[in-house]
């Protein structure tokens, strides 16, 4: 019989919160029993196994995140809806680590589909709109504001800037001026 308290949702917002603390790599099923104090077998009956456990922490940092972009966007355009678009996943992997690194975990095509990754990339299309590219210009754009958006969040997260006196979110605010710029004058094929 499962433990009176424990479900599906419990255990995955639990382990999210296990990966924000210790990091996504650390999170297993052991660990998360280690939390509620039960054993391994205890938690079986909510989740298959540790990748499975992965996999829902990932849809729900996923739906958390896509939420908190929609929300930032609401009402803006242009500029202003890349910067929202931007500061909301980056102020998202500053408070949520652990979870940020779930939402890069490889979904298997299925799970994919079905979860947030879909809404993540209907919001980016939808900034690129008013920029007017066409494809396969956005498919492009897209890739390029996936990569500098994560490249750069990785990259600060892992201290990789701590070696120069300038500011990070200066740079941060001039790398988005730049895309912005890209973005308007988008190279013809």
């Amino acid at each position: 019989m499962a433990r009176v308290g424990l479900n599906t949702e419990r255990l995955t917002r639990a382990g999210a919160e296990l990966a924000d603390e210790v990091g996504f790599d650390k999170v297993t099923v052991s660990a998360l029993a280690r939390r509620f104090g039960v054993k391994d077998a205890s938690l079986y009956s909510h989740v298959k196994n540790s990748q499975d456990l992965k996999t829902r922490i990932a849809l729900l940092a996923l739906e958390e995140l896509a939420d908190r972009v929609a929300a930032a966007l609401a009402g803006r355009a242009g500029k202003d809806a890349l910067t929202a678009f931007a500061n909301a996943y980056r102020d998202y992997a500053r408070e949520h680590p652990g979870r940020y690194a779930a939402a890069q975990l490889r979904l298997e095509p299925e799970v994919a589909r079905a979860g947030a990754g879909v809404r993540h990339a209907q919001m980016t299309r939808a900034i690129l709109r008013g920029y007017d590219l066409a494809e396969p210009d956005e498919t492009d754009a897209v890739r390029l504001l996936g990569s500098t958006f994560h490249g750069y969040v990785a990259l600060e997260r892992g201290g990789s800037f701590q070696h120069t006196p300038r500011d990070t979110e200066d740079t941060w605010s001039r790398i988005l001026d730049a895309l912005d710029a890209l973005l308007r004058t988008w190279p013809k094929a």
